[in-house]
């Protein structure tokens, strides 16, 4: 079940808050002996992040929740979270697990001993508190009101809130105004579809990535991201950009568009904080936070591009 993005956050007896975790969403199987931890694609995550089967449920369970990697203040960081990303070796997992070690937040029950998806959310809830969990999961806490819980957010620098129907049940693939997230900073998924020369310092690796969102059968142009990067991540996201060129733009049209481009196969996902949106539908001071792991096809302009040029997306 996916949240709607909300412009501010409110207080109704209605409605449960939490925070909004800056991670990866995943599911946990649990049968009492062993568990699984699954991404929202299903892809087992279990040998990428191994510590997070150290943990036990001693019933059958299904649990959705974020891993997350805490800072030393113990606030989430998709930054730290970026260095356990999409390593395979063992020997490289092992030495990330040491130094950059992760959680798994704990937001709802999907299966104890029984469904329960049809059940409310407050009933979800309560049966969510009775589940005896062990380290490394961490079982999020919830507020009845969003603006006070929002002001912490402000105050602590975290990513923003989720507000949630009491009376909600859980609709497994479904982005429900039930759920509505609320975010200090707009957060966009993006498709890479080409890139600029760097100059300087950045001669060797590039200036910027193009961003589009799908829009029929070309990706809509919503700007170019230069800024969150650091010198590895250049390189590397350089050698793979060069592994996907193509002399095809995947773009519609557009006079926005840098003549210096070099264009590429329009398959990686960026993730980027923004401002918000100019008025002729391009991203505002957008900072590069990292690449995931969803399908291009699925980053539409619908989907994306609420606030783009009178766009509805949710």
């Amino acid at each position: 079940m996916l949240a709607t993005r909300w412009p501010e956050a409110f207080t109704d007896p209605a409605w449960a808050w939490e925070p909004k975790w800056d991670g990866i969403r995943a599911l946990v199987y649990a049968d009492g002996d062993t568990m699984e931890i699954r991404s929202r694609r299903g892809n087992d995550l279990g040998d990428a992040y191994p510590e997070l089967l150290d943990g036990r449920v001693r019933r059958p369970t299904v649990l959705d929740g974020e891993i997350v990697a805490l800072d030393a203040a113990g606030r989430p960081s998709f930054g730290r979270l970026q260095r356990r990303m999409n390593l395979r070796s063992p020997r490289l997992v092992a030495a990330a697990r040491r130094d950059t070690p992760v959680s798994y937040v704990v937001f709802d029950v999907l299966f104890d001993g029984e469904e329960v998806i049809g059940e409310p959310w407050s009933d979800r809830r309560r049966r969510l508190e009775a589940i005896d969990l062990s380290a490394p999961m961490i079982r999020t806490d919830v507020y009845d009101s969003g603006d006070v819980l929002w002001a912490t957010i402000v105050e602590q620098g975290l990513e923003g809130v989720v507000g949630k129907r009491r009376a909600s049940p859980y609709r497994p693939g479904v982005r429900s105004r039930d759920w509505r997230k609320v975010t200090r900073y707009l957060t966009v998924r993006a498709v890479v579809g080409g890139f600029t020369r760097g100059d300087g310092g950045r001669a060797a690796t590039f200036g910027s990535l193009l961003l589009g969102l799908w829009d029929g059968d070309g990706l809509r142009f919503i700007g170019a991201v230069g800024s969150g990067f650091d010198d590895a991540g250049l390189v590397a996201i350089r050698s793979a950009l060069d592994d996907m060129r193509t002399d095809r733009s995947p773009f519609h049209p557009d006079p926005s568009l840098p003549r210096n481009a070099t264009w590429v196969e329009p398959r990686l996902v960026a993730m980027v904080r923004v401002r918000g949106w100019t008025g002729t539908g391009h991203l505002r001071e957008p900072t590069f936070e990292g690449f995931t792991d969803d399908p291009a096809t699925a980053i539409t302009l619908a989907v994306e591009g609420a606030g783009a040029d009178g766009a509805t997306g949710s």
